[in-house]
């Protein structure tokens, strides 16, 4: 069961506030992400992390072509607000 995504909100210290459909509020760690190369340029690149945006369908969240988690990750590995 896919559990879409409402809306994202880019907080402090690279965590992110997720908001799904049912009202479900989830706070999700990017930092465990970094040990991947696409992720790091979240650290390197000045503004790119509070670009991050809803992808249509609200089956995930994308910050460019390259940089994307879907909303099954954030979900199981978000925890409740």
């Amino acid at each position: 069961m896919f559990h879409k995504v409402k809306s994202v909100e880019p907080l402090k210290d690279f965590n992110l506030s997720v908001v799904f459909l049912d009202g479900t509020r989830k706070n999700y760690d990017v930092k465990q992400l970094f040990k991947y190369e696409a992720f790091g340029d979240l650290k390197k690149i000045q503004g790119l992390y509070e670009q991050v945006k809803v992808d249509a369908g609200g089956y995930g969240i994308s910050w460019n072509d390259n940089i994307d988690i879907a909303c099954d990750e954030l979900w199981e590995n978000g925890k409740s607000a």
